[in-house]
């Protein structure tokens, strides 16, 4: 397939997966977290009488400049099934939002959830891609700055970006504009020592696709070696037989291994 066909084929499968959920689940759509027309969320919420369920915000990825929420509920086909809350959190994507905008904003959605959810029995972030680079911005907050202190009990990044520095010089840095200080102040390789302040309760795994590009896993092997260098609750997970792609579209089966990871996590 040629590159345009397989973002083609990842999208279509990731909005099949998002309208399956939303015929499984019952849904509260385009929930403001902010001001800003892009500062919504879309809720899926399982069918069960328990007030204490886990939730999962999910973060999307698309280099910062591609997809929306509404691709982004697939994973609540199984989670819901099992009685976890997910939360798709959309942002403004480049050349509307700078990366300074995208960050700050999910920080936002997560405590925006919180403060609407209060009675949920475990937080959990899952960001795929460049989602996964925001949710490690996400875990390395100084919450100080905000009118909450999220827990998070667990972390799930999939693919992700950690170093902005090797894509300045890259086409994925044309509509982002990123100078090399923007770069630097929104790589979580850099905070790492912020995210043991806030997150150091947090059990992350740090995903990565067996056939990814070697930079995509060379950046996930040397965050998950910081992390652990750090005395972080951090576990690696090399995923056999997926790509980029294959990695997260899968979470919409039951089966799949990160499926069963997810379920384990929330089950502690």
């Amino acid at each position: 397939m040629s590159a345009d066909d397989v973002i083609k084929a990842h999208v279509k499968a990731l909005k099949e997966g998002t309208e399956r959920a939303r015929g499984l689940a019952q849904t509260l759509l385009n929930v403001p977290y902010g001001e800003g027309d892009g500062e919504k969320l879309d809720v899926y919420i399982p069918s069960t009488d328990s007030l204490d369920v886990p939730l999962v915000i999910y973060l999307h990825g698309g280099y910062w400049q591609f997809l929306s929420k509404e691709e982004s509920g697939f994973m609540a086909v199984p989670l819901v099934d099992k009685g976890v809350v997910v939360v798709a959190v959309g942002y403004d994507i480049a050349p509307k939002g700078n990366m300074d905008l995208m960050v700050s904003q999910v920080r936002r959605s997560v405590v925006s959830v919180i403060q609407q959810y209060s009675h949920i029995s475990g937080l959990y972030l899952c960001g795929h891609s460049a989602g996964a680079h925001l949710a490690a911005m996400v875990l390395s907050t100084d919450w100080s700055q905000y009118s909450i202190t999220p827990q998070i009990k667990g972390a799930f990044l999939v693919s992700g970006i950690y170093d902005l520095l090797p894509i300045l010089s890259t086409y994925v840095n044309e509509p982002l504009k990123m100078t090399e200080e923007v770069a630097v102040r929104n790589s979580p390789s850099k905070m790492v020592p912020q995210l043991k302040v806030s997150s150091s309760s947090c059990h992350i795994v740090v995903a990565v696709a067996e056939n990814d590009s070697p930079e995509f896993r060379k950046q996930s092997e040397e965050y998950y070696k910081t992390l652990e260098a750090s005395g972080l609750n951090v576990t690696m997970e090399d995923v056999p037989n997926t790509d980029h792609f294959s990695i997260i579209e899968q979470l919409v089966d039951g089966e799949y291994h990160l499926t069963k990871v997810h379920m384990h996590l929330k089950h502690k």
